[in-house]
């Protein structure tokens, strides 16, 4: 969902480092959240309207493989190169992307469900269990102050807000609503007290640096994450505050439109998978908000939102494959901070 602005000092590389083996960010798990994310996308339009349910299949095993890759490559960062894994885990905002293995691990029994309930059953525990063990974690150091509020962007909503709603989600999928309402309660408070803290810095202190400016992508999430995670631990017709969350969400996706040529000072990257989670959320809502009786005005966004998270996938996706071709798509790594 964001990635590790190429701007950045980089420290000096120790001989574990010149391997040729690729030093992955955790950040890259963002590819496998937006990959699956769309998968989620198509299953739930397919389930609503004359589409071929296969392309959602076909996303989904892709997003296996990507998943699988990252586990294997950011595994073997922790043993071939520790300094490096762990100026990553002490960067202020870079260690927020940790928590992005645990939830891309949920997304993935989540695709896998349809399969091998025991291999999602696997997978969403160990997810579940390093999403929380992380989240408290990180949370505990952040509660502890004498942070730079420039470090302060929407990266924050990660450990907690993403980590929660994604294990409600999942766990609604695999009929723990009861433990799925518990972790949405989790994720709906903590993005409510983070995201007052996020606006106080975008409206007080400086401006956002251009490298960073793509993880305001994230800022989408919440929202629309949270409407798909609320719909999973509940029943019936969708009710006031699913749309409320939509309609929140809609807003940031505006306001982002907005934004986009100030953003968008900061040249291609990796980074802009930062925006896929959030719009395919968005998507996946609406469309199952459709398919749980909703009529007006859901019903009338729902194909346009649908269309726009295929095109923001299809666009960031031929742009980190043009860096990879380049041999530009690893960011330099960052030093370590408090």
């Amino acid at each position: 969902m964001g990635f590790p602005p190429k701007s950045l000092a980089d420290t000096a590389p120790s001989p574990a480092r010149q391997s040729r083996l690729p030093r992955v960010p955790a950040a890259f798990f963002g590819i496998v959240l937006g990959i699956a994310g769309l998968s989620n996308s198509w299953r739930a339009a397919a389930a609503i309207w004359p589409l071929p349910p296969g392309i959602g299949a076909a996303l989904g095993f892709l997003a296996v493989v990507v998943w699988l890759l990252l586990v294997i490559l950011y595994a073997a960062k922790w043993i071939v190169d520790p300094k490096a894994a762990l100026a990553e885990a002490e960067n202020a905002i870079q260690c927020c992307f940790i928590g992005l293995a645990g939830v891309a691990t949920m997304l993935i029994a989540l695709v896998l469900l349809p399969y091998s309930r025991l291999a999602a059953e696997v997978l969403f525990a160990l997810g579940a269990i390093f999403t929380l063990l992380f989240a408290l974690w990180r949370t505990g150091i952040l509660w502890r102050g004498g942070r730079d509020p420039a470090t302060t962007t929407a990266v924050l909503y990660l450990p907690t807000v993403a980590g929660s709603f994604v294990t409600a989600i999942v766990a609604g999928a695999l009929g723990h609503a009861d433990w799925g309402q518990l972790a949405f309660g989790a994720g709906f408070f903590s993005w409510l007290a983070i995201e007052s803290v996020l606006l106080n810095r975008l409206l007080t202190a400086p401006t956002l640096a251009e490298p960073l400016r793509p993880t305001l992508g994230i800022q989408l999430a919440p929202p629309a994450v949270g409407s798909v995670a609320y719909l999973g631990v509940t029943q019936g017709a969708p009710d006031m505050l699913v749309h409320a969350m939509l309609g929140y969400a809609i807003l940031q996706a505006l306001l982002l439109l907005r934004l986009l040529p100030w953003i968008a000072k900061q040249p291609v990257a990796a980074s802009y998978w930062a925006f896929t989670f959030g719009i395919t959320a968005l998507s996946t809502a609406a469309s199952k908000m459709v398919g749980r009786g909703d009529i007006g005005a859901v019903d009338a966004l729902a194909p346009i939102l649908f269309v726009v998270a295929n095109i923001v996938v299809l666009v960031v996706a031929i742009g980190t494959i043009v860096l990879l071709l380049r041999g530009k798509l690893l960011p330099t790594p960052v030093p370590a901070a408090s």
